[in-house]
């Protein structure tokens, strides 16, 4: 029987998508994979509904680095709102309870956050994408049933006051992979007395992607798809751009060979441990990701076979 064909083009990259409110990331993710007619796509780490801002969206090859953003520290700006808390922790939840909101200035709240940064412990949110026992807890959650989650450990790196006006706070937050805003939130509002909600949220960096500046939207993606297709995969990102806080390892082609062959190499000046990015330093190719072994070679982890 014959092999079924592939549908779409085999092309490899990265685009930084501004996600619009209102679409979930699998849904803005089908729709740029249709507007590219991408053989191959994922996107690295969901953003709710309500949330705006950076999904990195990796196609063909790209996706091998996913985990890796997964696994990125991430930078947001929100606003919330003191006195109401929802079922959902944010706005597109029901409200369950309204408290009256203590006369608050920037210093109080200030105080208030110092006391949620550094490592803290969550609990996860029943609207969330965590399983139990097999099922998403949202899906329980929307039946009206809610089990017990385990705190988890995440880390605020810095929490930033921007403006506080009649009951709604405006912060920037960076944050450690697996920390739920939403949460984050509540527990201010908690501590507050008088708890609290997510009205707006946009993620403004996703790990090595720090400049809110190179996402693009997909009415943009849209435009250029209509009016000259041939400049969309001028957005395409090379793949190691997703890996560029780790260091660099130059090969021979010697070595470039071996390696490719699954085989640790001997370089020298490299990293004494941890991930590196390793090139063929003759043809200028990204090869893929390799972590130093206990003997010093480097080893390789993820090879990658880059479409022309």
């Amino acid at each position: 029987m014959a092999r079924r064909r592939k549908r779409g083009r085999p092309i490899d990259g990265i685009i930084l998508l501004d996600k619009p409110k209102g679409l979930s990331s699998n849904q803005a993710l089908q729709k740029v994979k249709g507007i590219f007619f991408a053989q191959k796509a994922g996107h690295t780490g969901s953003l709710d509904p309500l949330a705006t801002g950076m999904l990195p969206i990796c196609f063909g090859e790209g996706t091998k680095v996913s985990g890796y953003l997964l696994d990125a520290d991430k930078r947001y700006r929100l606003t919330c709102q003191f006195g109401v808390k929802t079922n959902t922790g944010d706005a597109e939840g029901e409200v369950i309870s309204r408290r009256d909101v203590p006369k608050l200035d920037q210093k109080q709240i200030e105080r208030i956050l110092k006391q949620f940064t550094g490592p803290i412990e969550q609990i996860p949110p029943m609207f969330s994408a965590l399983k139990h026992e097999g099922e998403r807890l949202y899906t329980l959650a929307r039946k009206g049933i809610e089990v017990e989650r385990k705190p988890r450990s995440v880390t605020i790196h810095e929490i930033v006051f921007i403006d506080y006006k009649d009951g709604f706070l405006e912060l920037e937050v960076a944050c450690s992979k697996g920390t739920y805003i939403r949460t984050l939130v509540e527990d201010i509002g908690e501590q507050l007395g008088c708890g609290a909600h997510v009205t707006e949220l946009r993620r403004l960096a996703a790990g090595p992607f720090q400049d809110p500046d190179k996402m693009v939207s997909l009415e943009q993606l849209q435009q250029i798809k209509d009016e000259t297709p041939e400049q969309l995969d001028d957005f395409l990102m090379p793949i190691d751009s997703a890996l560029m806080h780790w260091p660099d390892v130059q090969l021979n082609a010697d070595s470039s060979y071996y390696l490719l062959q699954g085989q640790p190499v001997q370089v020298p000046r490299a990293p004494t441990s941890g991930w590196v990015r390793v090139y063929n330093a003759e043809q200028q190719i990204f090869l893929g990701i390799g972590q130093i072994a206990s003997d010093g070679k480097v080893a390789p982890k993820r090879i990658f076979h880059v479409s022309e």
